[in-house]
């Protein structure tokens, strides 16, 4: 998603407690960025934060790292959670099991090891990248989805949505391709009755122009 640059998203950054300014100095020891230990769930692509600060609310009893590439959308992303926050009568110096990265998902494996033992992994409505030579980019693209398997715990579960069919389809093939069993799938998540789903800002949009949600969820198939 484009975003226009926001000369008071890297101040604000700067700043704040929940924002990690050196990913690379956590790798493999992620749970010492937050206040306690507690099961550890990591957003790929978190946009403007309303998945991750939600995630936090409903569930303090886990910790999750929301990362995404763009500076700017970290900015919106930090101002979103800490408004979610203050809606729920929380303070921002109360977010203490959440932290935005801004980091580049290719070299994903760098920061995030085996160690940091990542118990689920959440990809919401990330680009579908539909012409086939930019398909290596998708978030779900078999190699990336190898490349989880090196920090994910055997147990450990993918969420996918998007509203993209062409990338719903693919990515089908790409679960399968590299070992992943699908435990659940939807083509259309808010028809399906799916109790656990927490609606994004692209969700909301998407529905309200008549656009079915497409979810999945998949894990590391036992051998």
């Amino acid at each position: 998603m484009r975003i226009r640059k926001k000369k008071w998203a890297e101040p604000e950054l700067s700043v704040c407690d929940f924002y990690i300014k050196n990913p690379e100095d956590y790798a493999g020891r992620w749970q010492t960025a937050f206040q306690k230990e507690q099961p550890l769930y990591l957003e790929i692509g978190c946009g403007k934060g309303g998945f991750a600060g939600q995630f936090a609310l409903k569930f303090p009893e886990r910790n999750i790292i929301a990362l995404d590439i763009k500076v700017d959308m970290l900015g919106v992303g930090r101002r979103t959670i800490v408004k979610l926050f203050e809606e729920s009568g929380k303070t921002a110096e109360e977010i203490s099991n959440l932290v935005l990265v801004k980091y580049n998902v290719e070299q994903l494996d760098a920061i995030i090891k085996p160690e940091d033992k990542i118990e689920g992994l959440f990809i919401n409505f990330c680009n579908p990248w539909p012409r086939p030579k930019h398909n290596k980019r998708r978030l779900t693209y078999y190699k990336k989805l190898e490349m989880y398997k090196s920090f994910l715990q055997p147990d450990a579960e993918i969420r996918f949505k998007t509203d993209d069919d062409g990338l719903f389809e693919e990515s089908l093939e790409y679960f399968a391709q590299t070992g992943y069993e699908i435990t659940y799938l939807t083509r259309d998540l808010h028809a399906s009755g799916f109790s656990e789903n927490i609606v994004t800002e692209h969700e909301r949009m998407f529905t309200e122009e008549g656009k079915k949600i497409k979810f999945l969820i998949a894990k590391q198939r036992a051998f």
